[in-house]
């Protein structure tokens, strides 16, 4: 077991660019935030909390049955946005490894919130990489590329992540998935430590992790949940949760 008592904590705010209010953003049905909730607590993993920056994501929240925490909405990052939440609801440290789930991601798979927390196995962090398929992913500065070092199986320890096309040569390229799980003293330090410079360059919060000797594992999984960022990506992920759903 890698922690007695797990939470999954999942930030939200309502500023988005491209996709004004998205966390209520509505998803088969539901605000996209609540979508989240519900495969968080599909996971089956323990305790589900949103870490909201506004009232509104709360309420939609506690509406769904959920439990939700206001946080500061100046907090510069989801990972502060958690820590934050976790210091209000958990002061006594009863919770030993937080997953941080985004809340951009309503057909994210249950298996894959368990697959990250089976991943961590003594690492300070662990997070997920699937293969790259799509040609077209290999040299997009989007797609985040995780460097590994393969161990055996579907495990693997992460070097480096980069927007580049990387690493160099034959063989696959992995695509990083953006959830995260931690041991809780590793999040207490991370959200401790100033952005570094590659940090700031890639533009990559994990890097900040590794340049300081953090260790970070990775589990090797199948699928990328759709992110939702734009109304284009509403509609392909509300016709990926109906095709789920059949």
């Amino acid at each position: 077991m890698v922690g007695k008592n797990p939470i999954i904590l999942i930030p939200a705010r309502m500023a988005s660019t491209r996709l004004p209010d998205k966390p209520l953003a509505q998803i088969g049905g539901l605000a996209m935030i609540v979508q989240v909730l519900k495969r968080a607590q599909e996971a089956d993993c323990g305790r589900v909390v949103v870490a909201a920056a506004e009232a509104e994501i709360a309420e939609a929240v506690t509406a769904a049955g959920g439990e939700a925490v206001l946080t500061d909405p100046d907090l510069p990052s989801g990972s502060d946005r958690i820590h934050a939440a976790l210091e209000m609801i958990d002061s006594a440290g009863a919770h030993d490894v937080i997953v941080n789930l985004q809340g951009d991601l309503p057909t994210l798979e249950a298996k894959l919130v368990r697959d990250c927390l089976a991943a961590l196995d003594g690492a300070d962090m662990a997070t997920l990489v699937a293969e790259i398929s799509d040609a077209r992913e290999r040299d997009n500065p989007n797609v985040v590329k995780a460097v590994l070092s393969l161990e055996s199986g579907k495990k693997a320890r992460a070097l480096y992540f980069t927007r580049a096309t990387a690493p160099y040569g034959d063989g696959p390229l992995y695509h990083h998935i953006g959830i995260y799980a931690y041991q809780r003293a590793a999040l207490d330090k991370f959200v401790s430590l100033p952005p570094s410079p590659l940090e700031k360059r890639e533009r990559l919060e994990q890097l900040r992790a590794l340049e300081a000797g953090f260790t970070i594992h990775a589990a090797i999984v199948d699928t990328v949940p759709v992110g939702v960022d734009t109304p284009e990506d509403l509609a392909h992920a509300e016709a990926v949760l109906k095709e789920q759903s059949q």
